[in-house]
């Protein structure tokens, strides 16, 4: 039941308890037995009404806060995104009124942030460096050249860098507003056997605190005239698929090793996060993939744990043999853990640059902040773009990366 109809039913049982008490008060008398009967059945209706609607309550505030997700994976969209559609947010943003969904989550993203230009688009929308030219000219002549046409056939998408972290179980926050910090213990207290009234071990546990404040990566697409007027059903799944897979991929980088300062600070430039001593081919990488493992087990890290590492490396371990002639499997070489690979992770490491990242984690360890949404901002007033009637599609993710348990992750070069 729903909880409208919850309050109503309840409004219903009020009002007849109401009026049993009123007639008697009224004749000066006390209830009488059938009325009694009657008050107290309908004041237990009540109070068992009065516990589904908190219960009803309590459901849709923990539905609105899933809507909001902190989840740790990229598949879960927020309630309510079905039929959002990028384009008409643009286009509207275009003419400063937005309508119906769009303007609803524009307003619930951009509240306490001010004033906002543009329009604010949720990331589940979107995410899953180049700036191009998008035209509707003769075929072939530009990116955007073959998007207009009477019958227009499903585009293909180009050849992407696999994005790994969030689907390897990082920890996702949405929603963020002001700086967030991420406090842990770092070293417990002692306990130990005492005699019969003897002090307790006395010690001092310790903590840290990983802090996380929003960075910004940005993209940017010049866009003609014509593509605005005639293809925005064609330009819908390019804003999605492309424009900000350029925000996420960027992020995604940054969390594998991103270096600071301007972009957040990733496992490989953690100087928290432990490296292992390489080796030189991977005729040995079992017994590093054995020392990473170990490593996370000595320090009692539990949790979903993977490897990451590029198509290089992978290439290397999927042609190891043994002193037969038989390839090794690298479900043995990795002694059954799972195993996932992406360019995105450096093959220039070590002291000679020439070496593979191989990264070991429990990756629920990792956390990827998000602040408010994606925020699109079309400009026709550039100097590059006013006069041919055209625009500029900037977009900007305020974002941040933290390795909250150093312990949780080890990494190590191969060569």
């Amino acid at each position: 039941m729903k909880t409208q109809e919850i309050k109503e039913k309840r409004a219903a049982k009020i009002a007849e308890l109401k009026t049993i008490s009123t007639k008697a008060e009224t004749e000066n008398r006390d209830l009488s037995g059938e009325e009694r009967t009657r008050f107290d059945a309908l004041t237990g209706e009540v109070e068992g009404l009065n516990r589904r609607l908190t219960d009803a309550e309590r459901l849709a505030e923990f539905e609105r806060l899933e809507g909001r997700a902190d989840t740790v994976t990229g598949s879960v969209e927020r309630r309510g995104l079905e039929g959002y559609s990028v384009a008409k947010a643009l286009s509207e943003s275009r003419s400063g009124v937005l309508t119906g969904m769009e303007s609803e989550w524009h307003q619930e993203l951009s509240r306490d942030r001010g004033e906002v230009r543009g329009v604010m688009i949720p990331t589940e929308v979107i995410l899953g460096g180049e700036s191009r030219v998008l035209k509707t000219t003769t075929p072939g002549a530009g990116p955007g050249s073959n998007l207009i046409a009477t019958d227009l056939a499903a585009m293909t998408d180009r050849r992407r860098a696999a994005l790994r972290i969030e689907g390897l179980g990082a920890t996702v926050l949405r929603g963020l507003t002001g700086n967030l910090d991420l406090p842990r213990l770092t070293e417990s207290g002692t306990a130990g056997w005492i005699a019969e009234h003897t002090d307790a071990p006395r010690s001092d546990p310790k903590f840290k605190k990983t802090r996380m404040d929003p960075k910004t990566v940005a993209a940017e697409y010049e866009v003609s005239r014509k593509m605005l007027l005639q293809s925005s059903a064609a330009l819908e799944p390019i804003l999605r698929a492309d424009l900000a897979y350029l925000l996420s991929q960027r992020l995604d980088a940054a969390a594998i090793r991103g270096g600071g300062a301007n972009e957040p600070t990733g496992i490989l430039a953690d100087s928290n996060v432990a490296e292992l001593p390489g080796i030189a081919g991977a005729q040995l990488l079992s017994d590093l993939t054995a020392d990473l493992i170990a490593a996370l087990e000595t320090d009692d890290v539990t949790g979903t744990r993977a490897f990451l590492t590029n198509p290089s490396l992978m290439a290397k371990a999927r042609k190891v043999r043994d002193t037969d002639g038989h390839v090794i499997t690298t479900a043995e070489q990795f002694h059954g853990e799972r195993v996932e690979t992406s360019t995105q992770v450096p093959g220039n490491i070590g002291a000679a640059l020439d070496a593979d990242a191989l990264v070991y984690g429990e990756w629920a360890s990792l956390y990827l902040g998000y602040w408010s949404g994606i925020d699109i901002l079309v400009n026709p007033y550039h100097a590059d773009v006013a006069s041919k009637g055209g625009a500029l599609i900037h977009a900007f993710l305020d974002c941040d990366v933290a390795v909250r348990h150093p312990e949780g992750f080890r990494w190590a070069a191969v060569s």
